[in-house]
C-alpha cells in the first residue's frame, strides 16, 4: 500500500472510528499497514480522543455489551480479547462489571440446550465431555458450565 499523509490517514481514521467503536490497538494496526511513524501515530491517536471519535472506555463497554448479547461470549474469553487489544486491566473490570452473572448463566443455559440438540457420542459423559469443551471455548467459567450441566442432567 502506498504511504499515507498525516492528514490523510487522520481523515480516514475519523472515518473508520465513526462508523463503528474503534481502539487505540484497532488504529496502531491499521497505520502499521499504511507505513506511519510511531510518532505520526501517537499524534493521530491524540487528535482522535481529543476529537472524541476514540475512547477506549467507550468502547470497552461497547465491546462487552455486543459480545456477550450477540456473540454469546462468556466473560474469560470478552477478558481474553480486551487483553489482546492492550485494553487496560481496570477499564476491563469497570466494563465487566455490568454484565449480570444469572444473565450470563442463562446465556450459557441456552447454548448448551442448543448445542445439546446437535452433539453425538458414544456415551453420556462423552457427550458432556463435549459440551464443557464447546461451553469453555465460548468463555464461560468453569463454575458455570459444571451448575448448568449438573442441572440440565436432573
Amino acid at each position: 500500500m502506498n504511504k499515507l499523509s498525516y492528514e490523510q490517514a487522520l481523515r480516514r481514521l475519523a472515518a473508520y472510528c465513526s462508523r463503528a467503536e474503534r481502539c487505540e490497538w484497532d488504529i496502531r494496526r491499521k497505520t502499521d499497514a499504511w507505513e506511519i511513524s510511531s510518532e505520526q501515530q501517537t499524534m493521530i491517536i491524540q487528535q482522535l480522543q481529543k476529537e472524541q471519535f476514540l475512547d477506549e472506555e467507550r468502547y470497552c463497554k461497547a465491546f462487552v455489551n455486543d459480545k456477550a448479547k450477540y456473540n454469546r461470549w462468556g466473560i474469560n474469553k470478552i477478558r481474553f480479547e480486551l487483553k489482546k487489544r492492550q485494553i487496560p486491566e481496570s477499564l476491563i473490570r469497570e466494563a465487566l462489571k455490568n454484565l449480570d452473572p444469572e444473565e450470563n448463566r442463562e446465556r450459557l443455559r441456552v447454548l448448551i440446550e442448543r448445542k445439546k440438540k446437535s452433539v453425538k457420542g458414544k456415551n453420556d459423559w462423552d457427550i458432556r465431555q463435549k459440551l464443557l469443551r464447546f461451553a469453555t471455548g465460548r468463555g464461560f467459567s468453569q463454575g458455570d458450565i459444571e451448575s448448568v450441566l449438573g442441572a440440565s442432567e436432573d
